[in-house]
């Protein structure tokens, strides 16, 4: 029987300090249809949360855009006072409606300030582990938002930061203004765009946490690359592309979420996973023909 426990994806540290497993879990998904409104299975959503810390995930990532609100209670109702825990979430994006593609941008210091102070609330901690900002706000100077951040940092409001969806010059120009700890940008078998930001993340001791890490599509069909690895081990598609992202490099960081507790097991499960070198090599020149 495959061991579940999140420690076997190996540790990071977050800012140089705080020991986490590389396997996390993202709390999007435990929210209702649309990133909207309470679970349709509340129940499920609370023990899935409380499943964590016994198959050894550690570190958890959400957003106050989640819901909203509704997946930063819920943890802190499963979850509080984290012991041996590392909460993740962000700011800067607003959730107005279940719709599709609607996720505004605000960078306002303001209202920033105002985000922090309701996830320090909703979560129930004194301090954020990990704050990042959402996206950077193109409506307003990157350099404002920036320094916003470091005022939480200086006002204790928070541990670390970091930023979703940037570019190496972005990180580049936060990083004269605040430690950048996390990079949170879309990464997969299927998308692998930010290439060069793992990269300068990789050379840099940043963490890069990946999100819609479990997609291979094309390469998961019958007879394609990840069908075969993934029959040869005995495992799901997404086992395998979790199982690649987590070779891929030190400091990525998936944080697969899910509503149900067995596919929440299946996902960690993914951390027994250890790729030949051939295999890991046949997934990369799949994945980069692409």
């Amino acid at each position: 029987m495959t061991r579940i426990n999140a420690s076997l994806s190996g540790e990071f540290l977050l800012g140089g300090e705080i020991s986490v497993h590389r396997l996390g879990f993202g709390a999007m998904r435990l929210t209702g249809p649309g990133v909207w409104g309470e679970p349709e299975d509340r129940e499920e959503a609370l023990r899935v949360l409380r499943r964590l810390p016994e198959i050894g995930v550690n570190f958890i990532d959400t957003a106050d855009s989640y819901g909203p609100f509704v997946s930063e209670d819920l943890i802190a109702e499963a979850l509080a006072p984290y012991r041996g825990l590392t909460i993740a979430t962000k700011g800067g994006l607003v959730r107005p409606g279940r719709t599709e593609g609607q996720w505004p941008q605000v960078g306002d210091p303001n209202y920033l300030g105002q985000a922090v102070r309701l996830s320090l609330r909703r979560l129930k901690v004194e301090r954020i582990d990990l704050w990042q900002l959402h996206r950077i706000d193109p409506k307003l100077p990157a350099e404002g938002q920036f320094e916003t951040i470091r005022s939480f940092i200086d006002q204790g409001f928070i541990r670390y930061a970091g930023l979703s969806q940037v570019s190496v010059a972005e990180i580049e120009a936060a990083r004269k203004i605040f430690p950048v700890a996390t990079v949170q940008n879309r990464y997969n078998l299927t998308d692998r765009a930010d290439e060069d930001v793992l990269e300068y993340c990789e050379a840099n001791g940043i963490g890069f946490m990946p999100w819609f890490p479990l997609a291979a599509g094309e390469l998961a069909k019958p007879g394609g690359i990840v069908d075969s690895i993934a029959r040869k081990h005995g495992a799901t598609p997404g086992q395998i592309a979790l199982a690649w992202l987590l070779r891929r490099s030190p400091v990525m960081l998936p944080i697969p979420g899910t509503s149900r507790v067995s596919h929440l097991e299946e996902n960690v499960a993914a951390a027994a996973i250890t790729l030949s070198d051939e295999e890991f090599d046949q997934l990369d020149a799949a994945s980069r023909s692409l």
